[in-house]
């Protein structure tokens, strides 16, 4: 892990300004007189792969935006198995939970290298008690936990291993104009789908023998018209 520090928050906005994803993240819609109300510093934070951004139950300081990679959220079962219960990614926020009051749900660890805006709660709720800009990017971010939520219910944890494994890999795909995208490992796949290794690991093969996936190392693209005629 790798932080940079913004020491001064009108620092900070410079960099929100000039931010190429600037209108996905949680700031937005801020003007220049909404920054004057941070008072505590944001920190830019590179993660490597497999890094822990927070734990279940952490003692909640901070909510992060992803500005780039990918980040998991890992349930822990008694038998030592794990579920992934969402998938994030650029412009996400890591963390809401937090501005609920509420302790982290899950284990947030970076999938591939993954930099992130830890931004502290406390900037937020400061925001909220004195500007009205904030309110339609969190509103924005707790209706994509929903959308997300109804995703992994109806398409990637129902129907047979075969459609979820597609589903996952149109999802991954995004709408990418290259096509290319993170795969991850057979075993994440498998606790992101509630199916076996082993099963995540044939329709893998499967897929990519009829030239439906194209894979190398961790980067991977596919025929999107042609997966969707299975689904």
């Amino acid at each position: 892990m790798k932080p940079v520090e913004i020491n001064q928050a009108w620092s900070g906005v410079e960099k929100c300004k000039l931010c190429s994803i600037r209108h996905l993240v949680l700031f937005a819609d801020l003007n220049e007189d909404d920054f004057q109300h941070l008072h505590h510093p944001i920190k830019e934070v590179e993660f490597k792969t497999g890094s822990i951004l927070y734990k279940r139950n952490d003692t909640i300081n901070y909510v992060y935006t992803i500005r780039s990679g990918l980040v998991k959220l890992v349930h822990y079962l008694p038998n030592g198995s794990y579920r992934i219960t969402r998938l994030l990614r650029q412009g996400d926020l890591a963390g809401i939970e937090a501005l609920n009051g509420s302790a982290y749900l899950q284990h947030a660890i970076a999938m591939q290298e993954t930099s992130v805006c830890k931004i502290p709660v406390k900037n937020i709720q400061q925001l909220n008690n004195e500007s009205a800009q904030l309110y339609k990017q969190l509103t924005a971010r707790w209706q994509k936990v929903q959308s997300d939520a109804d995703i992994w219910l109806t398409h990637l944890t129902m129907g047979s291993s075969k459609h979820r494994v597609a589903h996952l890999l149109i999802y991954l795909a995004g709408d990418k104009t290259n096509n290319e995208f993170f795969l991850p490992s057979r075993e994440d796949i498998g606790a992101l789908l509630a199916i076996t290794t082993e099963t995540a690991s044939r329709i893998i093969a499967e897929f990519k023998r009829e030239d439906l996936l194209k894979s190398q190392k961790n980067l991977a693209s596919i025929d999107r018209s042609k997966l969707k005629l299975i689904l």
